[in-house]
């Protein structure tokens, strides 16, 4: 296979590799999350996990700052570049929304129950056994708007518990 073609296949298993991080953190898989790192990776600038954060800690920090937060992560246009055959960097710009049942005790605004976030995720990926999985994520944010104490609470709407998500083949 010619080598063009092989780095399109790459960057889009690496845009599926992204699209699933959003997804589990969103749908609340928590047990799948892990699955998607390298056995090395490390974290910068999270809330959930300190820097340098290894997977287990992240995973145990989002899992437990998000649990009872309704979430929606999006991210868009990448750039993707290759370091090596079996390496990559890449930078998404990101916006999420997060909203919590309660105040969550922003720094800026304590009666906040939550927010909406603008900024890029820059990250490393590695080939490993033929599977492309997150070795390094930093999450720089530009921009927090606050949800305020009085912000209309979500009603009507399917738990990401309840959904019957269709399986991905090959997961």
């Amino acid at each position: 296979m010619s080598t063009d073609i092989q780095r399109l296949l790459d960057i889009e298993c690496i845009k599926q590799l992204k699209s699933r991080y959003c997804r589990y953190i969103d749908t609340k898989q928590w047990d799948l999350l892990p699955g998607l790192f390298s056995d090395d990776v490390r974290f910068d600038g999270f809330a959930s996990a300190p820097t340098g954060s290894n997977g287990a800690a992240f995973v145990k920090g989002v899992s437990t700052r998000l649990d009872a937060a309704f979430t929606m992560h999006h991210c868009h246009t990448p750039d993707i570049v290759f370091i090596d055959d079996d390496a990559a960097r890449g930078v998404w710009a990101m916006a999420d929304y997060m909203e919590w049942p309660e105040p969550i005790g922003l720094p800026d605004a304590p009666k906040a129950r939550g927010m909406y976030g603008f900024g890029h995720y820059e990250e490393e990926y590695r080939r490993i056994d033929g599977e492309w999985k997150m070795s390094h994520l930093r999450l720089r944010r530009m921009r927090l708007i606050p949800l305020p104490e009085d912000h209309p609470r979500q009603s009507g709407a399917v738990s990401p518990a309840e959904n019957d998500w269709l399986p991905v083949a090959g997961r």
